[in-house]
């Protein structure tokens, strides 16, 4: 067949040869997509992106290596007379139905005794949207009395939560709730930072956004790793708070 039409366009075969050139690595791509020609070249190709994928890895099995033994659920867990619950979106003003779930399991532990204070801690970075008073506004609604629940409005993310649990509200120990996807960075980013931790991983339904929790945690392990190794400071520390220490006096 020709290799051009009547309007001096690529006719069928032109086209089949140029999509054969194309896929075959010949100019026409990008350097770096170009498969190499040798059978050596190729087997240091595919060598070279497994050792990429393994190192990708890396970090989330650090995570669960690490962790494994401080991971339980609301019947696991240790006394301590602090729980930790982090922040997970609201909804029109209301703590999202992740976040309801955490809240959930934070105030059995608290009726069953188990912990002391509730420490809330997510984000108030602008007026309109306020984490820690919609959590303590549900704990309220669920048997946890104010006198025992404290806010950190500044836990931008989970390493700026447990930096600020330690060192600005002083706790050293404390059981953190968050989703199972996420408990097991907090866990060992809150070691990391100094407060010993054991990790309650509520319930979730597997929906769209478990699954982009899931998938987030692979690439979020990363910067866990580099958190947990270079202690950089929090985006916002502040003057220390004794919202903990009060709480703790007093009384149920």
């Amino acid at each position: 067949m020709d290799r051009m039409d009547g309007a001096g366009r690529p006719g069928r075969a032109g086209l089949l040869r140029l999509a054969r050139l194309r896929w075959s690595g010949r100019p026409g791509w990008p350097g770096w997509l170009r498969l190499p020609r040798t059978r050596r070249g190729r087997r240091l190709a595919v060598q070279g992106a497994m050792a990429l994928c393994v190192l990708g890895l890396l970090p989330a099995t650090w995570l669960f290596v690490t962790t494994d033994s401080k991971i339980g659920t609301t019947a696991d867990a240790p006394r301590a007379r602090v729980a930790m619950v982090f922040g997970a979106g609201l909804w029109e003003g209301e703590p999202s139905p992740y976040l309801a779930h955490r809240l959930d399991a934070a105030a059995d532990l608290y009726r069953a005794g188990r912990i002391e204070v509730v420490l809330v801690t997510g984000d108030n970075s602008r007026e309109e949207y306020d984490e820690p008073d919609a959590m303590r506004a549900y704990l309220k609604k669920h048997g946890v009395p104010d006198r025992r629940i404290v806010s950190d409005y500044a836990g931008f993310d989970t390493w700026d939560s447990c930096v600020r649990a330690k060192k600005i509200f002083g706790v050293d120990r404390a059981v953190l709730i968050s989703q199972g996807f996420h408990i097991r960075r907090a866990v060992a980013l809150c070691d990391a930072a100094g407060v010993s931790s054991y990790g309650v991983g509520v319930d979730a339904v597997h929906d769209a956004t478990w699954y982009y929790g899931g998938a987030r945690e692979i690439f979020a392990a990363g910067k866990a790793a580099l958190d947990a190794t270079l202690h950089p400071a929090p985006r916002f520390l502040g003057p220390r708070e004794r919202g903990v220490e009060r709480a703790l006096a007093s009384g149920r």
